[in-house]
């Protein structure tokens, strides 16, 4: 498929001659103009009286409705793609279509779509993961004739039930099928999701007369070149134009309501000061991003204990509170949500006055992307970056669950065949966690070599790949939008130009001028000082020690086939347990990871008043009565160290170290199964406990419970009656 036109508001839609029975027949030159007119109504609806549609989205509307053509619109957040998928839809509809397919990323964009929808008089439903009771009766409307647009995550397009019952008819009779946040199908793509590419199939399954509309505002050139591929919506490979092309609409992506501007404080305690003595200063409310859930925790009980009104929003908010926390920024009842990625994608609040980052995103585009939230209906908006040395560290971790190698991925393939057999199953046959697992089986399933069906995911037996020269470009890509987020936030040039470059912009070139806006352009940053009294009571906040470590409950699902004969609830581990803090903290965490990177030595004074302090705010049922290390293998003086100076400072009686045998290799497992294999039961209690005592266990980091749990089975099963973990540290 071709190109036609060129980019912006000046590609202009192909005259097909046509004689379809539909819009197309009925919308004869002399009728574009009538059409053109109930579109903009629709709009008023949608927008408000006196609203009127641009010529580039009327371009796009003309396209779907009346030509039938597929298009790919890559254009700035607020520049109103939405408004164009549904008043398309609406004018299909009316012709006789069928219902309009919106394939969705996030609840949050459904919810907002749904509300946009109802205001065009568009009866719009949709299915995710927050309204399961919902999804038989909203099935039946759908095949019903009920429906107008039909939102669906791209989970759901593999759902066997789904699959094989609603999806086919929507194939058929689908009026429109759109693709929103379509960067999420291309692997290259900064929020990149392998259901995304099951939207290939539905795309080819549909009738040539179908239009299909592809949008983003997050695309650079090999994004766009990648959704193209994917979707069938782009330049043919000889870049011809013909009757039968793509429209693409590409326009610029500055965003003149945006002040971006880059503020350097180097202590993460001190960044959340800074925050706390000046969010009142930001305009409206707004969104404050943080990299971790525990620093958006973090972040939020400083800010409350502050004054301030806000709440966290991560991905361990409960489904119906993040709901009422999105309703609750809308109607400016909070200051700020602080919050993950989670809360990114579609969120539309159109006077967001602010968006703030404490910790930079790895990459320029997602940065784009989530500060693209801000500023859509105001003469300006603040955009603030405060970054942390600490940033990278976390970039690394999350690049290290990416995509595993080949041997990895082929023994997936390989514990897999024609019975189906369930993920958790496949846990106890493939080494690696649940959320990498899921991840390959999706990609495998896209690819053909695996298949999900009702029970779980069977072999195909089809050939299939590893595409190494993919997936090595890919790792490079990502190093380099790290090193660009960090150029980012040093140059000395405009920020804002700066981000379009990175974003392929193609009205760039013509430009010469900064954006006149950022502190930059301007020289007008705001104060990196921080008052000493809100570092004090940020400090004292964030230094508070303690967080709870979560009791393992239950077995992982296949021990037995891995050799114990261990399943079901678990009787004889540890209690609850408590560390000082989170490796990803605000406050515990920069020196929390500084000291297990430093050489093995004793505990420093600091980190053992940390430790009674946690031991004086700890509840527990039972005081403990002794003590014991449980054997590091690379902070064994640290650990032993703790052990024997609380033993002396709360009076307790102090035990050998527990440890495993040495001749064992390191515990290198991911997934919980082949973790508890690798850890085994074999440890060593040199001195049974006192019968019916108490146990303290010391270690250095908590990253899975597998191992505190298997120690402390051990402990008790010599004698103790309880364990309590006690750790430096936990991971998240």
């Amino acid at each position: 498929m071709g190109i036609t036109g060129p980019t912006g508001s000046d590609a202009a839609a192909v005259d097909h001659d046509d004689d379809d029975d539909g819009v197309a027949a009925a919308a004869a030159a002399p009728e574009r103009a009538a059409l053109r007119t109930r579109a903009d109504e629709l709009l008023a609806d949608l927008a408000g009286p006196g609203a009127r549609l641009r010529d580039d989205q009327w371009t796009a509307i003309e396209a779907l409705v009346v030509d039938r053509r597929r298009a790919l619109v890559v254009q700035r957040t607020g520049w109103g793609k939405s408004a164009v998928y549904f008043i398309a839809a609406k004018l299909l509809r009316e012709a006789g279509r069928g219902p309009t397919v919106i394939v969705s990323p996030l609840l949050a964009l459904m919810r907002n779509q749904v509300a946009a929808a109802e205001r065009a008089s568009v009866r719009a439903a949709t299915i995710n993961s927050g309204n399961i009771t919902e999804w038989d009766g909203i099935h039946e409307q759908v095949r019903a004739g009920g429906v107008d647009v039909l939102l669906v995550s791209p989970e759901r397009l593999n759902n066997p039930d789904f699959r094989e019952n609603v999806l086919p008819h929507l194939a058929k009779d689908a009026g429109l099928v759109v693709v929103d946040e379509a960067h999420c199908v291309s692997d290259w793509g900064h929020d990149f999701r392998p259901d995304y590419r099951r939207i290939r199939t539905l795309v080819a399954d549909l009738g040539r007369d179908t239009p299909v509309l592809a949008t983003t505002a997050t695309a650079n050139d090999r994004v766009v070149a990648d959704v193209a591929a994917q979707l069938g919506v782009g330049a043919a490979a000889d870049g011809a134009a013909d009757e039968d092309s793509t429209l693409v609409l590409r326009g610029g992506l500055d965003r003149a309501s945006l002040h971006l501007s880059v503020i350097r404080v180097a202590d993460s305690r001190d960044r959340a000061a800074w925050l706390a003595q000046n969010l009142g200063s930001l305009p409206g409310s707004g969104i404050v991003y943080a990299l971790t859930v525990s620093a958006a925790e973090d972040l939020a009980a400083v800010l409350a204990e502050q004054g301030h009104t806000v709440a966290a929003y991560t991905g361990r908010t409960d489904p119906a509170e993040r709901e009422t926390l999105e309703a609750d920024l809308l109607e400016n009842r909070v200051k700020c949500l602080v919050a993950t990625s989670a809360l990114g994608m579609g969120f539309d609040k159109p006077d967001l006055g602010f968006v703030v980052h404490v910790g930079a995103p790895s990459s320029p585009i997602s940065y784009y992307q989530q500060v693209g939230r801000a500023g859509r209906a105001t003469d300006r908006a603040e955009v603030v970056l405060l970054p942390g040395p600490e940033d990278a560290q976390i970039w690394r971790y999350f690049a290290s669950v990416s995509f595993p190698d080949e041997q990895t991925v082929r023994a997936v393939i390989g514990a897999l065949g024609e019975a189906p057999i369930s993920t958790p199953a496949l846990e106890s046959r493939v080494d690696l966690g649940r959320n990498r697992l899921e991840m390959v089986l999706k990609v495998l399933d896209v690819d053909g070599a695996v298949r999900r069906v009702r029970g779980g995911w069977v072999a195909t037996g089809q050939e299939w790949v590893y595409d190494t020269e993919r997936y090595a470009g890919l790792a490079r890509a990502r190093s380099e939008e790290q090193q660009a987020m960090l150029d980012y936030e040093r140059t000395a040039e405009c920020r804002m130009r700066f981000l379009r470059a990175q974003l392929d912009d193609p009205l760039l070139a013509a430009e010469t001028d900064g954006c006149g806006r950022c502190d930059n352009c301007t020289g007008d940053a705001r104060d990196a000082a921080v008052d000493q009294a809100a570092a004090r009571s940020a400090r004292d906040r964030l230094d508070r020690p303690g967080v709870d470590i979560a009791a393992r409950r239950q077995w992982p699902t296949g021990l037995p086939r891995l050799g114990m004969e261990l399943k079901g609830r678990i009787d004889d581990g540890p209690a609850v347990g408590r560390a000082v803090g989170r490796l990803t903290d605000l406050g515990w965490g920069t020196r929390l990871r500084s000291l297990l990177a430093e050489p093995d030595a004793p505990a420093p004074p600091w980190l053992i008043d940390g430790f009674v302090e946690v031991l004086k705010s700890w509840r527990w049922e039972v005081r403990p009565d002794s003590i014991a290390a449980l054997h590091s293998e690379t902070h064994p003086q640290l650990v032993e160290s703790v052990a024997r100076s609380l033993a002396s400072i709360g009076r307790l009686g102090l035990l050998p170290s527990v440890s495993r045998p040495q001749d064992l290799p390191p515990v290198t497992a991911a997934n919980s199964a082949f973790r508890v294999a690798q850890i085994g039961q074999r440890f060593t209690v040199p001195q049974p406990p006192p019968p019916g005592s108490t146990i303290l266990l010391v270690t250095d980091l908590v990253e899975t419970g597998w191992t505190v749990t298997m120690a402390a089975r051990a402990v008790r099963g010599a004698g103790a009656h309880a364990v309590l973990p006690l750790a430096l540290a936990t991971r998240s």
